[in-house]
């Protein structure tokens, strides 16, 4: 089950987004972007980037630290997940 504010954010996710791109295009704090990126990822729905073609391992602590610097882009399931809708 895909939340309206998950629905949201995947669709930003087509293509490589920066944390701050994200933060600027939706308008929401981090404390409410950062978490559902790490849910996403958990999912398997985002990939977690640290360059914008680095994908990295999900780690949370690495996470919790960082997660404003990463880059994002949905995974195949996410996408499929986004259209299933």
């Amino acid at each position: 089950m895909m939340t309206n504010q998950e629905f949201d954010l995947l669709d930003e996710l087509y293509f490589v987004q920066s944390f701050r791109a994200l933060q600027q295009i939706l308008n929401w704090p981090d404390q409410v972007i950062g978490p559902l990126l790490f849910e996403l990822a958990r999912k398997g729905w985002v990939k977690v980037l640290r360059t914008q073609d680095e994908e990295i391992p999900l780690d949370e602590a690495d996470f919790e630290e960082n997660y404003t610097k990463y880059y994002y882009l949905a995974t195949k399931a996410g996408l499929l997940a986004h259209n299933s809708r």
